[in-house]
């Protein structure tokens, strides 16, 4: 299985081999105990290994993640494995490069046999060949360039068995590309099946709007790959991201017996996991910019169908009326109690209803702020009515506690003027029922948006989290509750208002 490269390809290749060999020092000068030292200790601690042999390539510490990965396993020789990790938390240098180099250089344990070696045959899979002789060759550029790893490990290169795609080194370890679907069947080498079988970014998203062709792949992972193995012997590794809620990664996540973790770029405290890596404002940055769907799909693991139940052609812009021609105005605040990246977001809406019975959104504050924001939101509301017209300030009374009080307190008497909020004590309904009850609305065109707030921030996150707005999902949905709220507060208001009560003495008839 070669595949034949030009003459260019080839030299440039060679000289980043030579560019990164430069990078890679071997120490002069060094006594046999030195090198020992620094053998027994690289053997044992694979953050220090990756550090020290590997300095050109992993420009940052390794992070509690990856160390724990390659510990599992190297302590566990026979296994099944999903690592489901974001977008960009270097899964497959780890996975498929400096996991099975660390294995490779383990002393042999005893067993009823003789000695028996972490690895014999490595076979790395992707979604076509190339893709997988690409990943194979950076692992095959580090046995034959990296001086170090040389110096201390021994000549790895092994003359006439070391070609593109497929290649043997010195200790007869057996390496080898696969493109997803090709025959396996019968791969061995020297009598030796695979044992470290590594399943690289083996979705993609057309695949993943085929479901048969998904199902056809998994099952070639848990039939014709796996069975290469003796009889499941060794490590059978899958990584990752979940792009698609049907994908090869979720249909073999789910199967049983398979050891899974799941590595999303922000914890469920909000940090990043790799913070070695990442920062916190940078990552902050990529989310806005990609936008949250695309951002839980590619980092949080966390694929979502846009339009599940609202959807962009009944999301409706135009003009506003001015305040004092609506039937009521009302400004309802869903607030959450903490400010981390995971944390929900305050939501404020000011919503009024027409006297043809449209609601209209004249403005939308949803953001992970501070209390002082969300204060803040409801005086930039104040200002916008400018006392025109009665504004009714509502937020929900289990969220009313002394403390946010007591902030809006101190701001209206620093500033002379007190927010009039009220608490909403409706016992609600499930919170999905309730969303998806507004759906009817905006397919009939009775929700409109202030198109001149159109593209503020606010305003785009409700839109977002509108056309996300899905059961079972975990996207952030507390925008979309505002409106729904500030929605239903003015339709009970409109009943009652439309009621009409007449006292006096009924009149005797006869019939």
């Amino acid at each position: 299985m070669t595949i034949q490269v030009s003459t260019r390809q080839l030299q440039k290749w060679h000289e980043e081999c030579e560019y990164r060999q430069r990078l890679r020092s071997v120490p002069k000068h060094e006594s046999p105990a030195e090198q020992k030292k620094r053998i027994e200790r690289a053997r044992a601690d694979y953050a220090y290994f990756v550090e020290t042999y590997f300095c050109d390539t992993a420009r940052c510490a390794c992070g509690k993640f990856q160390i724990q990965a390659a510990n599992y396993l190297k302590q566990n020789p026979n296994t099944r494995a999903v690592f489901e990790w974001a977008r960009g938390h270097a899964k497959s240098t780890h996975l498929g490069v400096f996991i099975p180099l660390w294995l490779k250089i383990q002393v042999p344990s005893p067993n009823r046999e003789g000695l028996s070696r972490s690895i014999n045959t490595v076979v790395v899979v992707s979604k076509s060949q190339d893709a997988a002789i690409k990943l194979l060759s950076d692992l095959q550029e580090q046995l034959a360039y990296n001086e170090l790893y040389i110096r201390d490990f021994g000549e790895q290169v092994k003359a006439g068995s070391w070609t593109e795609g497929e290649f043997v080194t010195q200790d007869d370890t057996f390496f080898i590309a696969l493109g997803r679907g090709q025959s396996p069947r019968g791969l061995k080498h020297k009598g030796n099946r695979p044992d470290y079988i590594v399943i690289d970014d083996i979705d993609d998203d057309e695949m993943a709007r085929n479901p048969r062709r998904v199902n056809e792949i998994a099952e070639w992972c848990l039939t014709a790959l796996l069975g290469t193995m003796a009889m499941g012997r060794g490590r059978f590794v899958l990584v990752g991201n979940r792009i698609a809620k049907t994908s090869v990664l979720t249909h073999i996540a789910a199967r049983p017996h398979f050891y899974h973790t799941i590595v999303n770029a922000l914890d469920k405290h909000g940090k990043p996991t790799w913070a070695e890596n990442y920062t916190a404002d940078e990552i902050r940055e990529l989310r806005e910019t990609m936008g949250e769907r695309n951002f839980q799909k590619e980092y949080m693991n966390n694929p979502m169908t846009e339009g599940a139940v609202f959807s962009q052609k009944n999301i409706r812009y135009g003009k506003m009326l001015p305040p004092k021609e609506y039937r009521q105005l009302i400004c309802y605040t869903d607030p959450s109690f903490k400010n981390s990246n995971t944390a929900d977001f305050k939501a404020t809406m000011l919503v009024g209803k027409t006297p043809e019975g449209q609601f209209h959104l004249l403005k939308a504050y949803a953001d992970q702020t501070s209390v002082s924001n969300m204060i803040a939101w409801h005086y930039a509301i104040m200002d916008y009515i400018e006392g025109r017209v009665p504004v009714l300030y509502y937020m929900e009374a289990n969220f009313m506690q002394d403390l946010m009080l007591d902030e809006f307190r101190q701001v209206g008497n620093t500033l002379g003027n007190h927010v009039p909020i009220l608490g909403d004590s409706r016992k609600k309904p499930d919170k999905f029922a309730r969303i998806e009850a507004m759906q009817p609305l905006f397919e009939r065109n009775l929700v409109v948006f202030n198109e001149k707030e159109k593209d503020t921030p606010g305003m785009q996150v409700l839109v977002e989290q509108l056309l996300l707005f899905e059961r079972g999902s975990r996207a952030h949905d507390d925008a979309p509750d505002a409106l729904e709220s500030a929605i239903w507060m003015l339709s009970q208001r409109s009943r009652q208002s439309n009621a009409r009560y007449v006292i006096g003495t009924r009149a005797n008839r006869r019939f």
